[in-house]
């Protein structure tokens, strides 16, 4: 073939130009809503699924954990997958699976199905959340642009947290506990579509493979880890039953680490947390996550085991501090811009601790205003002032080919920090409530909750003064090493940790002319 026919044949073919910013954007944050409206819309409903199933007091709380510690789990390995086979394929099969197990979980006959439905909702959803925030920040430049994209990417998972109560009241009172799960099927059937048709494939692999031996270990080990703290309730904390699946489920994570160490091609390159902004920001993560998932369950338990609120009251109840998390979102990128991004994640946390502090004081008898209303806009109006710096800082200046891996991992801190946060807090509350249903004892037990939970943002607040970068351009400062050919300002996480020469020797890559 002559190179004419050739380029006659390519120019009868054009390339697929790329969608605008905007559509991508509203694609990434539909998959992300999903996500994390399903961590949050079962909360509402678990009184009538315990009913409708005949669950466990057991099986109603792995109604939670089954899609979180699954989601948790799997993130890191849904992040590096997008990252070697295409974010745009994996966020279609994410999705794909979503959409069915929510069907399976819908139309559910027994506790070990619904079970079952859940675990595999978090692995899609685990395939599905790493590939909505690479795909969208690979599409908007580093920079104010895309501190907006993140933070409304931010706003719109939070809203998602927060609407789960609202869209699951609903639902339960008008349909049944079942469409809960139900509704996800239509709508992740129009964004699949939507975005099979208009997202672009993109990928930064070099063929190295899937480290599946990690993501098994780091599951099994947080799963066993969750049962184990949860065992707590009914047998204590010094019994078999208890220590054998704590010490196992450490062992495993134990193991992962250890195998991250040696792997060619690791999971999770222990070498990306000597960054500052990386460790510093997931850590973070991790202990807002730890107190901030477990609010909108015990808030829901509260407003109708305590309170007498139906479902749809209940969720009605909770609209104004979902409005105050979107709010703090759509905040944080101008404040950072004048204040630091350091600054504005300390003084959401710190937002979020007057929150916590106040409904601890949740009384039997507690009016709307002062038990529900006020203190829960405080805690989501921190935890949407929190979110977007953190995750600004953990994915600045990423190389595409860890875009995947660094947006999974801010997702994974997150939800295994509200896994087992949820573990731990539950049954602390349980613990004080002492098998006692009665308002006071259940009041005594969620206040606890609350409690812990503002301790825990306490120590946040301190860590992220003392180790968080100022500002992202600051962490690009820091991070680059001396000397670099981009004068300094080149962030370290552009090199990519890869291979054994050193199991994270870090290869050199040309940033442009005169770089080495």
């Amino acid at each position: 073939m002559t190179p004419m026919v050739e380029a006659a044949e390519i120019t009868r073919t054009p390339l697929r130009t790329a969608p605008p910013t905007w559509l991508v954007v509203a694609l990434t944050c539909a998959g992300q809503f999903l996500v994390v409206l399903d961590v949050s819309v079962v909360n509402v409903a678990l009184p009538s699924m315990r009913t409708g199933l005949g669950l466990s007091e057991q099986g109603l709380q792995w109604v939670v954990n089954a899609y979180s510690i699954a989601f948790a789990g799997f993130m890191l390995l849904g992040g590096r997958a997008g990252d070697l086979y295409g974010r745009k394929r994996m966020f279609l099969i994410g999705l794909g699976l979503f959409t069915l197990a929510s069907l399976g979980g819908g139309l559910a006959q027994e506790e070990w199905q619904l079970l079952v439905a859940r675990a595999v909702q978090g692995l899609g959803a685990a395939v599905l959340a790493p590939s909505t925030l690479t795909i969208l920040t690979a599409s908007v430049p580093e920079g104010a642009a895309r501190a907006r994209a993140i933070g409304t990417w931010t706003a719109v998972g939070a809203g998602g947290g927060a609407a789960g109560g609202l869209v699951g009241g609903l639902l339960v009172e008008t349909l049944s506990w079942r469409w809960v799960l139900l509704i996800n099927v239509p709508v992740g059937a129009v964004v699949l579509c939507a975005a099979a048709w208009f997202l672009t494939e993109g990928r930064a692999g070099d063929g190295r493979r899937l480290d599946l031996p990690g993501a098994l270990l780091v599951t099994g080990g947080l799963g066993t880890l969750a049962y184990g703290i949860s065992q707590t309730e009914a047998a204590g904390w010094t019994a078999a039953a208890t220590l054998l699946p704590l010490l196992a489920g450490l062992a495993l994570i134990g193991l992962f680490l250890a195998v991250e160490a040696r792997t060619e091609s690791p999971l999770m390159p222990l070498g990306l947390l000597k960054l500052r902004s990386v460790s510093s920001a997931n850590v973070a993560m991790f202990l807002c996550g730890f107190a901030m998932f477990c609010m909108w369950f015990f808030m829901t338990l509260y407003a109708q085991n305590v309170l007498g609120y139906t479902p749809l009251e209940a969720g009605l109840a909770l609209v104004p501090s979902s409005l105050a998390v979107i709010l703090g979102s759509k905040i944080a990128p101008r404040l950072m811009r004048g204040v630091g991004t350091r600054n504005v994640a300390v003084l959401g946390t710190l937002v979020a601790v007057a929150g916590f502090a106040w409904q601890s004081t949740m009384t039997p008898e507690g009016a709307y205003a002062t038990t529900i209303l006020v203190p829960g806009v405080l805690m989501m109006l921190g935890a949407g002032l929190a979110a977007t710096p953190l995750a600004s800082l953990a994915t600045a200046g990423a190389a595409p080919e860890e875009a995947g891996l660094v947006s999974g991992l801010v997702n994974t801190s997150r939800t295994v920090g509200g896994s087992l946060g949820l573990a731990v807090l539950s049954t602390l509350a349980a613990a004080r409530s002492a098998g006692s249903g009665t308002p006071e004892a259940l009041t005594e037990g969620y206040a606890l909750a609350f409690r812990v939970g503002t301790g825990v943002l306490a120590v946040g607040v301190l860590l992220m003064w003392v180790w968080l970068p100022r500002t992202v351009r600051e962490h690009e400062r820091v991070s680059a090493p001396p000397g670099s050919a981009d004068g300094g300002h080149r962030c370290a996480s552009r090199r990519p940790y890869r291979g054994r020469r050193g199991p994270w020797a870090a290869r050199r890559r040309s940033f442009g002319p005169g770089a080495e």
